[in-house]
């Protein structure tokens, strides 16, 4: 009887044990991310757009970018996705995100303006609601911004354009984000634009 009371208690160690365990995984799994690593995340995705389209446009960008954190984990698929849709979205009207810089009538010499400049875009194109097609829009800015700074030989302003980025995040975008569980959470859209008559518009709108 004694050794049977004995078992029985290390089987309800264990499972105490085991129900602990995967209480804290699930925690781990389903905590909504902080509002500082929802902002260094939309840092490392933009720096990895924009070094996308800098490749794409045969312009480089200086070592000590390349040598900065990519994104890892899980974020590699939503730099994927924001990569495909950013595609997507510049296919339908290429001429919007490029020469960026001469539509805004800005030199890319200056550090300030062009953050400024970039701020007034992304915050108009959120103004009546926001969107994962329009965020898709607001890193495709950054990215054309981007060339055109590199392409001028100011490389060194991309760095400002990447800082007003995860800025405009901190201010607009976090409760959107954590809302939806964060940025892993635009694999959704990629999955749902490409049912059947699914269509993004020009604007960063989904529509059937």
């Amino acid at each position: 009887m004694f050794c049977s009371c004995q078992t029985n208690m290390r089987h309800m160690n264990v499972f105490e044990r085991s129900s602990v365990f995967a209480a804290e995984m699930m925690e781990v799994f389903d905590r909504t991310p902080t509002e500082k690593e929802l902002v260094s995340q939309s840092k490392d995705l933009c720096r990895d757009f924009i070094h996308s389209r800098l490749i794409r446009e045969g312009l480089g960008w200086s070592k000590v970018e390349c040598d900065l954190p990519e994104p890892h984990g899980a974020l590699v698929d939503v730099s994927m996705v924001l990569l495909k849709l950013g595609d997507e979205l510049e296919s339908m009207r290429p001429y919007v995100y490029r020469n960026i810089a001469k539509q805004l009538n800005i030199s890319v010499a200056v550090e300030a303006v062009v953050s400024d400049a970039f701020l007034s875009v992304a915050t108009e194109i959120i103004v009546m609601g926001i969107t994962w097609g329009k965020v898709v829009a607001i890193y495709a800015v950054a990215a054309g911004l981007a060339v055109d700074c590199v392409r001028q030989g100011h490389p060194v302003v991309v760095h400002a354009i990447v800082d007003s980025l995860g800025e405009f995040v901190r201010r607009n975008l976090v409760p959107w984000l954590k809302k939806r569980g964060g940025w892993v959470s635009v694999q959704s859209l990629y999955c749902r634009l490409h049912e059947p008559s699914v269509v993004l518009t020009s604007r960063g709108q989904m529509r059937k």
